[in-house]
């Protein structure tokens, strides 16, 4: 029996599948193009997307946990539901679903709605399920870091009330630590959530003096606009796309990614180490600084 891991081939999966390997479990893949995918060896890897109905049955022999992780898609639903009932049918009751924090606050935001709606299957269902709710990824500002370096400016609109930005690898380790746990315990663990939080609670103003003493110059922050995110990042994605990021951006600025009394000692206690903080993890995508 093994461990399906879905969105092996994205920031997190990628590193739930090393983690996973690290830790000697037996993992099967599922993805579009197994030709670009480069994985350790040992890993085996099934062909398929999660509405090829035919690929995610046939990925699912011989299962006994899940990794559930759905890209933002528009149809993003409809394949955590197709999901979520194959394997029921295929008799897995074991799963790790990655949501995202506040999704049953910020319900105006689709994908943080979708993710709502599935944990809720997750719990109707009655599957033995670990729910990750990351804040943040750190790992985002990869795609701002010319803005940054060559403009001086850290656009992204996070507000003043706080992001407890998470690192993509403190999220793969916590996800396939829970994975092992729950493939390992009783078939009747009940439904926990964990929110995965970075060790410090940024402003924009915050993010923007850590790049300024990481650069040695001074980096401004782009302001609490989300119109003017949404413009740009239209630029590069679907209009759908962006102006959901648009609305995700609005309830950053309006109530902030802020952990509840506990959530980063519980995180440290389950890894036995501390988090990556944003200025360590900044500082790697600027070695020459």
């Amino acid at each position: 029996m093994t461990i399906l891991v879905t969105g092996a081939t994205g920031r997190v999966g990628r590193h739930v599948v090393d983690q996973l390997v690290k830790r000697g479990a037996p993992v099967r893949v599922l993805t579009r193009d197994p030709s670009k995918a480069d994985f350790p060896a040992g890993v085996d890897v099934a062909q398929g997307d999660l509405l090829d109905i035919d690929a995610v049955r046939a990925a699912f022999a011989g299962v006994d946990t899940l990794f559930l992780l759905n890209a933002v898609t528009g149809d993003e639903f409809t394949q955590a539901i197709i999901t979520l009932n194959i394997a029921r049918e295929a008799g897995v009751q074991r799963l790790v679903y990655l949501s995202v924090i506040h999704a049953d606050r910020f319900v105006n935001v689709p994908h943080f709605a979708v993710k709502l709606g599935a944990e809720r299957m997750i719990e109707q269902m009655g599957f033995s399920a670990t729910i990750l709710r990351p804040t943040y990824f750190i790992d985002n500002e990869l795609m701002i870091k010319d803005v940054i370096v060559n403009h001086g400016v850290y656009p992204m609109p996070i507000g003043g009330k706080g992001v407890a930005m998470v690192d993509a690898r403190d999220i793969a380790e916590v996800a396939a630590i829970e994975l092992i746990r729950r493939r390992q315990g009783p078939a009747d663990l009940p439904v926990e959530t964990i929110n995965l939080v970075g060790p410090d609670t940024l402003t924009g103003a915050d993010v923007a003096a850590i790049w300024s003493d990481i650069l040695g110059r001074p980096i401004a922050y782009g302001g609490d606009d989300p119109s003017g995110f949404e413009r740009t990042m239209a630029g590069f994605m679907p209009k759908w796309m962006a102006y959901e990021m648009r609305l995700m951006a609005e309830r950053y600025v309006s109530d902030g990614m802020i952990p509840e009394a506990g959530d980063v000692e519980r995180l440290t206690g389950i890894l036995g180490r501390p988090l990556h903080s944003y200025r360590d993890v900044a500082r790697g995508l600027v070695p020459s600084a």
